[in-house]
């Protein structure tokens, strides 16, 4: 069993869905050896979220972040306010798509779908750097 932790820093991202799939598999070239096994991706953040989408047009990033506006716009009675107007609605948001994937690993590849990518949805206006953990559990090859 083989096991590998690391922290790295991204962006920071303008607002909007951003593919970080090459990020994150700059960050752990030892899943090249990984057989079967598993990749959770964790988000140190509650203002900007973790999704698995289409990697290949990018309307689908556009279209992504104007329906997730439409869900939860800026211009609701939030009580929490002191960070600004773009704070609340990017934890709900946060909330909404999650902080976390888990994505199997097969014969040294991520085993996503052929249109599919990791991505880094960024809830603010003025994002900083974002925090993720990587964490890869498998079977080496033999």
């Amino acid at each position: 069993m083989f096991w590998s932790q690391k922290t790295i820093r991204i962006g920071p991202y303008p607002r909007g869905f951003h593919l970080i799939t090459r990020e994150v598999l700059s960050a752990i070239p030892e899943l090249q050896n990984v057989r079967i096994g598993i990749l959770h991706v964790f988000l140190q953040h509650t203002s900007a979220s973790l999704t698995i989408n289409e990697n290949a047009d990018p309307d689908v990033r556009t279209d992504m972040e104007t329906a997730l506006n439409r869900l939860v716009p800026e211009n609701q009675p939030f009580v929490h306010t002191i960070e600004g107007p773009d704070d609340m609605p990017a934890h709900v948001k946060s909330s909404i798509l999650g902080a976390s994937l888990m994505i199997p690993v097969s014969a040294g590849a991520l085993a996503l779908g052929t249109w599919q990518g990791i991505y880094l949805c960024e809830h603010r206006n003025d994002a900083t750097p974002r925090t993720l953990v990587l964490t890869l559990q498998g079977e080496n090859e033999r």
